[in-house]
């Protein structure tokens, strides 16, 4: 299990699994979401009750985005402790993370506190908020490359 983040002794963490997708455009650019603070994070977020993955990423791209996204290979799994300074609580988050491709679009995004930028890779990892969020873009970058080096 890979693990970022220090757990801390007599801290309550709140758990919070969610599903975050990994989207790049035809110029190899990332897809990342801003919102009003300033902090980046990949698209997605937390699992309602009863969702699978794929529903989860698809309602969370579209809420963030207002772009319908087809969901793809799954990249893995990496759990992070984390403090948010918005909810003021600690959490322990599992991201299951997926490739994932622009389908479609809606009449915009319905979080106007979200914005949709394209990131050179290299340039979402030093503004990723998450640890975990940069392992799944490094993990991408990997395969990729390794793909480029020895094509079917």
């Amino acid at each position: 299990m890979i693990i970022f983040g220090k757990k801390e002794a007599d801290i309550y963490y709140k758990w919070r699994p969610g599903v975050y997708g990994l989207i790049l455009d035809d110029r190899n650019q990332i897809a990342l979401i801003r919102t009003d603070e300033g902090m980046y994070f990949l698209p997605g977020g937390g699992l309602e009750d009863g969702e699978t993955h794929e529903e989860c990423l698809v309602r969370e791209v579209i809420e963030e985005t207002g772009m319908i996204p087809e969901v793809g290979e799954w990249i893995g799994t990496a759990n992070q402790y984390f403090y948010s300074i918005n909810d003021q609580q600690h959490y322990f988050s599992k991201g299951d993370f997926y490739l994932a491709h622009i389908a479609g679009e809606t009449e915009g995004p319905a979080e106007l506190d979200h914005h949709l930028e394209w990131k050179e890779p290299e340039a979402a990892l030093k503004q990723l908020f998450h640890e975990h969020q940069r392992w799944a873009v490094r993990r991408v970058l990997r395969r990729k490359r390794s793909h480029q080096a020895h094509p079917l």
